[in-house]
């Protein structure tokens, strides 16, 4: 009998135990749920190619098709400010898009670097010149990711979390822009993706590195992305549009809801 009794005594304690945990976690969960989230970042952020752009971002481009967008919409966070913008490079985040952050923003993304290194620049020469010259220019982007780069992503960074010191951050990465080993892809030479492929392999590897020796999460979208790369036959990347050329070699709306906002919806 006294073992029984101590049995259920101990059944007892553990179900308190375990129900005090849950409600410890529920509630947490539900404070994080109410807290602001800030989108910071560049066109990749803004959602340039997704279309349905908010006619008072201007320039930025910002899309209610974009991941934050997508994202505040479902999780309706306490606050939402989306600043991330087309274009921008890391100084033009500090300068411009932290003034949203402060001691309660409980949520920041980010994708930025891309065109700190020149992406740009890399996409017009492997587009338009020989393949000697798409990857010559893709060498310097490289030497910059070594050189530069780290020192950019660290100052960004470390702006981010003195402004908002008990914010998740999570850094989202690049997708690959090609699938390799397809006859069905006109266009670029296989020479030229595949080394546009390892360039985005490249960046993400610096980028990564850089937000764990930050305590941020890394957002690694080629995963999602697999499959849906360009020459896959469907594609979540627009190729060369020139109808509208600041699209081209973007995520696509379904790029968007489909490639990045799962992982920043893991990651937060």
């Amino acid at each position: 009998m006294r073992r029984n009794r101590l049995a259920a005594y101990l059944t007892s304690l553990f179900l308190a135990v375990g129900m005090a945990l849950t409600g410890a976690a529920a509630a947490h969960a539900s404070s994080a749920a109410v807290t602001g989230y800030v989108a910071l970042g560049d066109s990749y952020s803004s959602g340039v190619g997704a279309g349905s752009y908010i006619s008072s971002s201007g320039s930025c481009n910002r899309s209610t098709k974009a991941y934050p967008y997508l994202w505040q919409a479902a999780k309706a966070p306490a606050s939402f400010s989306f600043m991330a913008c087309s274009g921008a490079i890391t100084t033009d985040v500090i300068n411009n898009q932290l003034g949203a952050l402060n001691s309660s923003t409980s949520l920041v993304s980010i994708s930025v670097g891309g065109n700190d290194a020149g992406f740009s620049d890399v996409m017009t020469s492997c587009v338009l010149d020989s393949d000697s010259t798409c990857l010559s220019r893709i060498a310097t982007a490289r030497a910059f990711i070594d050189s530069t780069l780290p020192g950019r992503l660290d100052a960004v960074y470390s702006a981010i979390r003195s402004k908002a010191p008990s914010a998740r951050v999570v850094v989202l990465g690049y997708p690959r822009f090609y699938k390799l080993g397809t006859t069905l892809c006109l266009g670029l030479s296989e020479t030229k993706r595949s080394a546009i492929n390892g360039a985005a392999d490249y960046m993400d590897t610096a980028i990564a590195k850089r937000a764990a020796d930050h305590g941020f999460t890394f957002g690694d979208v080629r995963t999602t992305f697999t499959g849906h790369e360009l020459c896959s036959g469907d594609a979540w990347l627009h190729s060369v549009n020139l109808l509208n050329i600041t699209e081209s070699y973007h995520p696509t709306a379904a790029g968007q809801s489909g490639g990045y906002l799962p992982v920043l919806t893991n990651a937060a």
